[in-house]
Order: structure tokens, then C-alpha cells, then sequence
């Protein structure tokens, strides 16, 4: 999906801004009308989106809410998820914590609720989540 298809996808809003840099390669747009973070791959291939946990759409999985949780609580849920999955190789750790699900392309990271963190998931396409530290720029797994 391109910068365009998303945008239209999201009913023709336009972002908020927009931050293109060397190091995310192609950059990310903020929707913060529907608390939502895009990020871009050269070409303007969509790579990733960015769930805001206070002002983003809830998504669930199942009847399992992902965005706004406690984390403990959506790590546990992750983790028997994968348990029941069997043995593939499902759980994926990430170099700064975040737990990861690889059938579901998402990272649990985090967002500040005042003194509470709740979880802010990063749903990545499957080349990102192979490498999405260097694919992404530090504002995609920044805590906020």
C-alpha cells in the first residue's frame, strides 16, 4: 500500500506531519485524528502502522484488545497464544524488550499514561519484523 492508497484508506485525511530522514529510509506520517503512526519503506511501500494507545482505534484479536492494556497482562495473553499454537517458532523477543508475535506481525510497545504504561502495538510487515530496528527510525519503539 502506497502513501496515497493509506490515506484514502483512512478517509482521505490528510497527516498531521510527515518525518523523512536516511535513517527510516523513507520516513512515517502521523494521523493523530485517528491516533495512528504509518511508516514507509523507499517507494512508499507501507511497512508498518503504529496503534496509539490513547487516542487510537482499539484492535482486537479475537476478543483480545491489544492497544491500551496493561503490559503484563498482553504479555501473559501472547505467550499462552503461542503455547497453544505448538512448536513453531512463534514469540519473538526484540532488542528492547518488546514481545513479539510473528503470526500476528505485532510488537507490544509501550506509551505513558501519566505514571502507567500501557501497551501501544506496532504492527510490522514481515520483512520489518525480521529487522525492524534498522528498518524503522527510534521514534517508532520510543517510549512516549
Amino acid at each position: 500500500m502506497s502513501r496515497g492508497e493509506a490515506s484514502a484508506e483512512l478517509g482521505g485525511i490528510r497527516a498531521d506531519w510527515s518525518v523523512r530522514n536516511a535513517h527510516d529510509e523513507a520516513g512515517h506520517d502521523s494521523y493523530s485524528e485517528v491516533g495512528l503512526t504509518l511508516y514507509f519503506a523507499v517507494g512508499d511501500r507501507l511497512r508498518a502502522v503504529r496503534v496509539d494507545a490513547l487516542g487510537g482505534p482499539q484492535v482486537f484479536v479475537k476478543d483480545t484488545a491489544l492497544v491500551g492494556r496493561v503490559p503484563s497482562e498482553l504479555e501473559r495473553w501472547v505467550e499462552a497464544r503461542a503455547e497453544r499454537r505448538g512448536p513453531d517458532p512463534e514469540l519473538v523477543c526484540l532488542p528492547g524488550g518488546e514481545v513479539g508475535s510473528l503470526s500476528l506481525g505485532v510488537a507490544l510497545c509501550l506509551q505513558r499514561a501519566g505514571d502507567r504504561l500501557l501497551t501501544r502495538p506496532l504492527f510490522l510487515d514481515s520483512d520489518t519484523m525480521d529487522d525492524g530496528y534498522n528498518k524503522l527510525g527510534r521514534d517508532a519503539w520510543a517510549i512516549s
